[in-house]
């Protein structure tokens, strides 16, 4: 769903770059029962960042890179970057707390899932449709999830931070970069107005020139 933005700012940063899905999501293996037993647990988020991206980066050979994420991605990149070392942190539309906007509009996505045309046109992007929407719907609409707080890791970042949030975002307010508050690190916040959930889909060249800007210091 990334489709050639990734290699735009690899291109106009110079830095190159490796994109990846997550288990469930896009090409990527399945997850037997992903609505029963291998249903996600209300502490997903950091197990991918604390455990699955640290063996990633490791397996790769990869030290202190510069993370970029978008949604989940955003909070898996602040909550490894709290922890571990990073050169920089570009995060679009994170989550930082749940928000009950963000509940009621993921609500309303599974019915359009269940009863509309999503389903057949997110097929064209995972090789298990139902795997990566459940996954990702079901934790979401959990009571056991709705405690998510990622504010204290935040506040525990030492490097560089870039945070982009759309107005127009049915999936969180602009307190969800607002909140992101290193105690020490610098963070700079890019609202951009007209724009949704998908700041790289919808602008995406203010995007792209927002980031070569907030990399262009660093080594």
């Amino acid at each position: 769903m990334w489709r050639d933005w990734p290699d735009q700012v690899c291109a106009a940063t110079g830095r190159e770059g490796i994109v990846y899905s997550r288990r469930g999501y896009g090409g990527s293996e399945s997850v037997p029962d992903a609505r029963a037993a291998g249903r996600l647990g209300p502490d997903y988020l950091h197990r991918e960042a604390l455990e699955v991206l640290p063996g990633l980066l490791n397996a790769l050979g990869i030290r202190s890179p510069v993370l970029l994420g978008h949604s989940d991605g955003g909070t898996i990149a602040l909550l490894f970057a709290s922890q571990m070392p990073v050169t920089a942190s570009v995060v679009m539309a994170p989550h930082v707390i749940v928000e009950e906007k963000s509940v009621l509009a993921i609500r309303a996505v599974r019915q359009t899932y269940e009863s509309g045309d999503l389903r057949e046109r997110l097929r064209r992007y995972h090789a298990d449709v139902d795997c990566a929407f459940w996954q990702w719907n079901d934790i979401w609409l959990s009571p056991s999830f709705r405690g998510l707080d990622i504010r204290p890791d935040c506040r525990r970042i030492i490097a560089p931070i870039l945070a982009i949030q759309g107005e127009d975002d049915p999936y969180g307010t602009l307190q969800q970069i607002e909140d992101i508050a290193p105690a020490q690190g610098p963070i700079g916040r890019l609202v951009l107005p007209r724009c949704g959930h998908s700041p790289h889909r919808d602008q995406p060249e203010r995007v792209t020139q927002s980031i070569v800007e907030f990399l262009a210091p660093l080594a």
